[in-house]
């Protein structure tokens, strides 16, 4: 992804490569544990509370089915990862979906700024801190191994996705501060916490852009994009039934929609 830049002095802060201004980069090898520690923030996936914009088409079962088949490919690739630590900051209570290897946190807070900053406080052991959400199956341990990489020459790394949020932030000294107060949820979100990081005079690295999974088209695009994933062996099992399979509501949808590649059953759908 291309640099942001701001103009003036901030240009100089914002690069995708190369050290910190004023510092020599800190020696570290990323595929060696202990160089960050890494953070996932997500929901348990119960129907009705998450992916609730991809219902419609998806009844909330499938939604969840969805969300959680893109949270087990989350944590697969972080468990995939060299770290000291990997934590879980959770709503909700783990289930079967949680490989070994993680510490589980509560989230504390009200809104999604309070619960990113306080999940980077509880999580931080005096390591560099990455932290990525729930909704981009499309993750690798390539990607995570970067933003580590990042770390030893920045002080914060960032990830936009194509909605205007962001998928990943890292830091190297974790600071409440940078996250509280950013307005969360809406197109202009990755600016607004890219301004906060360039504002506090931090030097910045940036990963690539990646697609969020709110959407039914969001969800058959990332299912393209990593056919490979739980999340994209799911999608397809939930749209693989054919027309004359559906009851009267999901007919009538399938008819008055134009985008959606094939048919949606009403039954969940969990995979194995």
């Amino acid at each position: 992804m291309n640099d942001v830049r701001h103009g003036g002095s901030r240009a100089s802060r914002v690069r995708s490569a190369g050290a910190r201004q004023g510092a020599s980069p800190r020696a570290a090898d990323p595929s060696s544990p202990g160089v960050a520690d890494l953070i996932v923030i997500a929901k348990e996936p119960l129907p009705g509370r998450v992916k609730t914009r991809l219902t419609p088409p998806f009844a909330p079962p499938e939604a969840a089915a969805l969300a959680e088949a893109a949270l087990k490919d989350t944590l697969q690739a972080v468990a995939a990862t060299p770290a000291a630590r990997r934590t879980l900051a959770l709503a909700g209570s783990p289930g079967p979906w949680l490989p070994d290897g993680f510490d589980v946190i509560p989230q504390r807070g009200d809104g999604l700024d309070e619960r990113l900053a306080n999940a980077f406080d509880d999580a931080y052991r005096g390591r560099p801190l990455v932290l990525v959400g729930m909704d981009t199956p499309q993750l690798t341990p390539s990607l995570l191994a970067a933003a580590i990489d990042a770390l030893t020459g920045h002080d914060a790394c960032f990830g936009r996705a194509t909605d205007g949020g962001f998928w990943l932030l890292g830091l190297h000294t974790p600071d409440p501060a940078l996250l509280r107060g950013v307005p969360m949820s809406s197109p202009a979100t990755g600016d607004h916490q890219l301004r906060r990081l360039t504002d506090a005079a931090l030097t910045v690295a940036h990963l690539p852009e990646l697609t969020d999974v709110d959407t039914h088209d969001d969800a058959a695009k990332v299912a393209e994009q990593a056919p490979t994933t739980h999340f994209a062996a799911t999608y397809r099992a939930l749209t693989a039934r054919p027309a004359s399979q559906l009851t009267g509501d999901d007919a009538s949808a399938e008819r008055a929609s134009t985008k959606r590649p094939l048919a949606l059953g009403t039954a969940a759908v969990r995979d194995r």
